[in-house]
């Protein structure tokens, strides 16, 4: 993640410590946990291919606490409840409380449209940090996305029942060909709705998403759609209102944002460098995994076509930690292995590679060039 906000406004935002390694001990990783396949939408981009009803096998609540303690002994931050949808999950708010007393932070990634009142009230009272609905336009091009229709009011109307209750809330908005002109009423939306935070992700066509190689921005529309969200964010700024911006899945974004800093405000630029060499660039597979139903662990979400082993058998951080692993071993210094203009790129301290199953799903190659980056070849220094 990217937080726009923080880079053009230096303000102080709830995961800093995180992402630039503002913390005097080491953390494991923030780990997506896909608790259940089950959803009552449809979703054309669903990077988990997410089906009515749970998997068969899906992991038991006592399995599911084993694996929790296993992330605790990991030292694991924070846990992502996501789906799927994991509202459907029966045993959620039990797990969700059991995470909190095994100190570890827990967050909610939903589609929304089960959160009543009561559930909105449910969810602060066990002491959830943040709730990301997902949102992909507005109601014509949500439910279009989604495949139901009512959608959108319904996810809304849990968007405003988070916020009636002081549940800290944001939106989830991954960008496509057909959305990426609902940008602005995004911005719009969580101005009226008092929303916290909202993320624009990068399209991944892993899962259902296979099937949307086509509605991929061409590389002149992503700088348009990323002017948008910095010129947006920046009136933001501007006003004071305090709301936190980001993008999600592309650290071009990093490097474009960097370049227009450099050029308008070279101080705060030196500064955000400095954040962003923290961070590394992509951290699939070090400051970010991902836990699936069945308890397979994978290098990310998006990523689950490379599985490293199953929590039913080994514990998270035994996994995690495995010397032994090659996968693991490459994404953490795969600075060698990447290909083509990512391998010759001048910002890989702040980039690392860009997205690896983004470059796989296009080019049946790992370490191929992510399709992703917009940026020109001189951009990034291969001009020539």
């Amino acid at each position: 993640m990217l937080s726009i906000s923080k880079m053009l406004s230096g303000q102080e935002e709830v995961g800093d410590a995180l992402r630039y390694h503002f913390r005097e001990r080491p953390v494991g990783p923030v780990v997506v946990w896909n608790s259940t396949r089950a959803c009552n939408l449809r979703c054309r981009h669903c990077y988990a291919s997410a089906t009515p009803g749970p998997a068969e096998g899906e992991l038991t609540t006592a399995e599911a606490q084993r694996f929790i303690d296993g992330l605790a002994e990991a030292n694991v931050p924070v846990l992502l409840f996501s789906g799927g949808e994991p509202l459907l999950r029966p045993d959620f708010f039990e797990l969700v409380n059991y995470a909190r007393e095994r100190g570890i932070r827990p967050v909610i990634s939903t589609n929304g449209t089960l959160i009543t009142r009561e559930v909105a009230q449910r969810i602060k009272e066990a002491g959830v940090g943040y709730v990301g609905i997902s949102l992909d336009g507005l109601e014509e091009l949500n439910d279009r996305m989604r495949a139901v229709k009512g959608a959108y009011k319904l996810a809304l109307t849990g968007i405003k029942n988070c916020v009636a209750v002081g549940q800290r809330v944001g939106l989830r908005f991954t960008i496509t060909r057909e959305n990426y002109q609902d940008v602005a009423a995004i911005f719009d939306l969580v101005e009226q709705e008092e929303i916290n935070r909202v993320c624009f992700y990068h399209l991944v066509t892993v899962g259902r998403g296979r099937n949307l190689r086509e509605e991929d921005l061409d590389p002149a529309t992503k700088r348009k759609v990323v002017d948008l969200i910095i010129e947006r964010t920046a009136d933001f700024v501007r006003r004071g209102l305090g709301k936190e911006i980001l993008t999600v899945d592309n650290h071009a974004d990093a490097v474009y944002i960097y370049l227009k800093l450099r050029q308008t405000n070279p101080a705060r630029a030196e500064e955000v460098y400095a954040w962003l060499a923290r961070t590394g660039g992509n951290r699939s597979g070090s400051g970010i995994g991902a836990v699936d139903w069945f308890g397979n662990v994978y290098p990310d979400q998006f990523t689950q076509n490379h599985p490293l082993g199953n929590v039913r058998e080994r514990k998270f951080g035994e996994i995690w930690y495995d010397p032994q692993n090659e996968l693991l071993n490459q994404l953490r210094n795969r600075k060698p292995l990447l290909k083509g203009r990512c391998g010759a790129c001048r910002w890989l301290e702040i980039c690392n590679g860009n997205f690896r199953a983004r470059a796989e799903a296009v080019h049946n190659d790992f370490w191929a060039p992510d399709p992703g980056c917009y940026l020109t070849d001189e951009e990034i220094g291969v001009a020539g």
